[in-house]
């Protein structure tokens, strides 16, 4: 079992796939989503959204302001400015 996670940036798709792991800076704080986590909304913070793969491999995107949701293992990152670092 996994999260399938998509993020977006305004106007285009970033990256869309499988993840063990996510975790996203917002205006309250770190958070760390996991497969089965409640459904939330979240406001973005300017930071990194860091991606673990199931495989072990990380991929981390510099996000700016916009949105994070989760519900039934889809997370769903929407960001006025995102762009892969790794």
């Amino acid at each position: 079992m996994a999260l399938t996670v998509n993020l977006v940036a305004a106007d285009h798709e970033v990256w869309t796939g499988e993840a063990s792991l996510v975790v996203a800076r917002t205006v309250l704080g770190e958070i760390g989503i996991m497969i089965g986590h409640e459904p939330i909304l979240g406001v973005l913070a300017a930071g990194e959204v860091r991606i673990t793969l199931e495989d072990g491999n990380k991929i981390v995107a510099n996000a700016q302001d916009g949105f994070l949701s989760v519900e039934n293992d889809v997370v769903t990152i929407v960001a006025g400015n995102a762009a892969i670092m790794s």
